[in-house]
């Protein structure tokens, strides 16, 4: 009986093909995106637990600048040489960018000094042979395939250079990820500067340690190279993409279930005449599950061979914006793991029992001569949305209990979460209630036709409709977050950088080139930042020095102050902390505070000011404190500020050539700006990419739906068809409702977005990162993104509206019989 059974329900595929692919869709695309952030965040996960970020395991200690940007003299890495640290190597690395516009980093590496060490030899990579040349450019075969590049190949700089041949080494090499590799000479014929960026070491004891320590120019500490911590810094970054590929997955099982409960609700009068030829429930209800567990498999399987595929797409965008950031680098071999497909396994089962579980109840359960009535079908629904609105009405109440609870980074995500699903299950009850409404009170005929039909659609598209509206409200969340986010750093630039020019230089240059300043009559002022790091529990504050003049307190963008906090910072023993650090130590305006030595007991707080993307807490002393000698011992930068209608161009040439400095030792304003934007819009654009996906894919839902909707009533469309009705009229009716309810979906989405980008700026952003920041409104892209989802959404529905109108009547009939 079983197969017959089973042969009788699935046949309902055959007549309705399209509901097969929607099933499916739903469920392979949200998997997909799941998997493939999985993908990309596990596998990070696992690079920064192997130290990928440079060759830790024979290297356990770096030398670098405490700024990034600085170099280490040459002198002091001779020093450590002839001092007998042999197991010291240089590294040098330089910023190019290819013809076609790409940044690359370049990483510059002795041959010899890594060849001699016995520890690289046996733990390091086998990567060097002498005898291919000093001018080799290694690279990975995962980053030469991402560019197309070759074996042998030269790769042409923006500058008119050329470095190469390219030698492409495997994944397991030193040259996994997104830095190119070479000889440290080749770096001196690209760029004129002296030093290195990092010196590594080998093992070290506590008293050797002391030593270089004591022994490091100014500027310069000793850290461990072991990148695990890594994670706790990259844990917001992660998080956020975990959260957009869950979205997806949940529009997915939205759309899922849209699918299987249109398919079970078609079939309602096919299992009442079972019902009623003596089939069993149980036999019915293993034949549903029998049903589930193959979609599941094909889903699943689909799902992760997708998600793989996206996640190898996404990942050099990824690795790139780490680096940025953090100067992780990240392997690009990935390669799918049983893991990422046991997570897909149970979170795709628990989506499909959620998402089937009622619809199935439903046809098992009811009476066999009610199944067989359309309007049972259609009330039936119709109570299902009653009771999803009372379900979100009991989750709101939820979400407030959650508000007033202590705020962290996990509350956030779970309060975006519950308003949303709170406006996605009310959308179909409210939508409908309007719809009735509209019908109840129009005075005509055809518009009273048209918003009942509408109202009884909605069984069919309530669902995809639901899906559809939560994916426009997290795109017009997501754009509001980005966008505020991106505004309030840019201003906060704009602020902050109020000099023209900051140049950076060696500690024993900076008297004399703070002399010749003062002597330039082009020059309208100058001013000295001094910088330096303070141990203070597992990681580092960093201290700068403050000066009093007018630029300077101009540059500082307050959060909270004191009534009179300039006098009182340059006066009292009081100091000027970063949001972020404030908000991990839980300081207020006015709250004393205690650090290490040298600061030590009884510093007061006297502003807590913005400082955005910095990862690293910050404070601020004045340079009349008696900090300035330690902070001093650290490195400087000096910012200029020309007079009116001066160009830089022909001062900074003197300086570079009078001071020996080189052309990454000065910054121009908006370069530094330009550069910040960039790196501000790779790291969100992932972000974007999947927030695209998704709106994608529930757009795919409701086109489906949508199809399905029209197929399922081609006989009522072919009876009306004979009453007289025009095809373009009945093209009216389908893609008129179809605009409608894209519309109201848009509207109902617009305020839920708002109120989810107002969620992740207060909650999310403030406990991932430590800023806060005000929400700013893009009508008009607001409006952009709305009518291009209408436009794309009825582009979508087209063909049904299409297929109306170009069949007659005769054949319409003849086909839904």
């Amino acid at each position: 009986m079983f197969g017959t059974v089973a042969k009788a329900l699935w046949g309902h595929y055959r007549r309705h093909p399209m509901q097969i692919i929607l099933v499916l869709l739903g469920l392979t695309l949200g998997v997909a995106l799941l998997v493939g952030v999985m993908s990309i965040n596990e596998h990070a996960q696992q690079s920064y637990k192997r130290g990928e970020r440079m060759f830790s395991n024979p290297f356990p200690y770096v030398l670098h600048p405490i700024n990034r940007g600085d170099r280490i003299s040459e002198d002091f890495y001779i020093s450590l040489r002839l001092q007998g640290f042999k197991q010291c190597v240089p590294v040098d690395s330089i910023e190019v960018m290819t013809k076609e516009g790409r940044d690359m980093r370049l990483t510059g590496l002795d041959y010899i000094a890594f060849l001699n060490l016995d520890s690289f030899q046996k733990n390091g990579p086998r990567l060097f042979d002498l005898n291919r040349g000093n001018d080799t450019i290694w690279v990975s075969h995962e980053l030469a395939n991402h560019f197309s590049w070759q074996q042998g190949e030269y790769i042409q700089l923006i500058n008119g250079q050329r470095i190469g041949p390219l030698e492409l080494m495997s994944e397991d090499s030193l040259t996994s990820g997104i830095r190119l590799f070479t000889d440290i000479s080749v770096l001196r014929k690209l760029s004129p500067h002296s030093g290195f960026s990092q010196i590594y070491c080998g093992k070290l004891s506590e008293e050797e340690r002391q030593q270089i320590k004591h022994q490091a120019q100014n500027g310069v500490t000793l850290s461990r190279t072991e990148s695990a911590e890594l994670a706790p810094l990259t844990r917001a970054f992660h998080l956020n993409l975990l959260a957009m590929g869950l979205l997806a997955f949940v529009v997915g099982l939205f759309i899922f279930y849209q699918a299987i409960s249109l398919s079970l609700t078609q079939r309602q009068p096919l299992v009442g005449t079972l019902r009623q030829l003596g089939v069993y429930r149980s036999v019915l209800a293993w034949v549903i599950i029998v049903e589930m567990a193959l979609l599941l498999i094909v889903g699943l399987g689909l799902g992760n061979v997708i998600g793989v595929f996206l996640a190898s797409k996404l990942l050099p965008t990824v690795a790139t914006t780490l680096n940025d950031l953090y100067g992780a680098n990240i392997s690009l071999a990935m390669h799918w793991q049983w893991e990422w497909g046991a997570y897909s396994l149970l979170l795709a089962l628990s989506g499909i029992g959620l998402a089937s579980f009622w619809p199935s109840l439903r046809l098992l359960r009811t009476e066999p001569s009610r199944l067989a009535k359309s309007v049972y079908v259609v009330g039936s629904l119709f109570t299902e949305f009653k009771w999803q609105a009372l379900l979100a009405f009991v989750l709101l109440c939820v979400t407030l209990v959650i508000n007033v609870l202590p705020e962290s980074l996990e509350q956030g995500f779970l309060l975006v979460g519950l308003t949303l699903l709170c406006g996605g299950l009310s959308l179909p009850f409210f939508m409908g209630k309007s719809f009735q409404f509209f019908a109840r009170f129009t005075r005509s005929a055809k518009l009273t036709w048209f918003f009942s039909d509408a109202s009884a659609s909605l069984s069919f598209r309530g669902i995809a409709a639901m899906a559809f509206m939560m994916a426009i409200a997290v795109n017009i969340g997501m754009e509001t977050m980005i966008g505020s986010f991106r505004h309030a750093t840019e201003s906060w630039l704009e602020k902050r950088l109020v000099a023209d020019v900051y140049v950076r230089s060696e500690k024993a240059k900076m008297r004399e080139l703070n002399l010749w300043m003062k002597s330039q009559p082009e020059i309208y002022k100058s001013w000295v930042t001094w910088k330096n790091e303070l141990e203070y529990g597992d990681g580092a504050i960093e201290v700068v020095s403050l000066g009093t003049s007018i630029e300077e307190r101009e540059s500082l963008v307050l959060k909270d102050r004191q009534a009179d906090f300039w006098t009182v910072f340059h006066t009292e023993k009081s100091l000027l902390i970063s949001e972020s650090l404030a908000q991990r130590l839980d300081v207020n305006v006015g709250s004393n505070i205690e650090l290490p030595p040298p600061f030590g007991p009884g510093w007061q707080v006297s502003g807590i000011y913005l400082d955005y993307g910095n990862p690293r807490g910050q404070v601020m002393v004045s340079v009349r404190s008696k900090l300035i000698p330690w902070i001093s011992n650290g490195s400087g930068d000096f910012a200029i500020l020309f007079k009116e209608g001066i160009e830089p161009d022909e001062v900074i040439a003197r300086m570079q050539k009078t001071f020996d400095l080189r052309d990454n030792q000065i910054k121009h304003q908006h370069d530094i700006l330009e550069r910040a934007m960039v790196i501000f819009d790779r790291t969100f654009s992932v972000t974007n990419t999947l927030s695209t996906l998704t709106l994608i894919i529930a757009l795919c839902g409701l086109f489906f739906a949508t199809l399905a909707t029209e197929f399922s009533r081609q006989r009522q469309y072919a009876l009306l068809r004979f009453l007289g009705i025009s095809g373009r009229n009945l093209a009216f009716l389908g893609g008129g409702q179809l605009a409608v309810i894209g519309l109201f979906s848009a509207l109902f989405a617009l305020p839920l977005g708002l109120l989810i980008s107002e969620l992740l700026l207060n909650v999310v952003i403030k406990y991932s990162f430590g800023w806060t920041m005000s929400l700013t409104y893009f009508l008009s892209s607001y409006a952009i993104t709305l009518v291009a989802t209408i436009i794309t959404l009825l582009a979508a529905g087209a063909w049904p509206v299409w297929r109306l109108i170009k069949r007659s009547a005769v054949s319409s009939m003849r086909e839904a019989l």
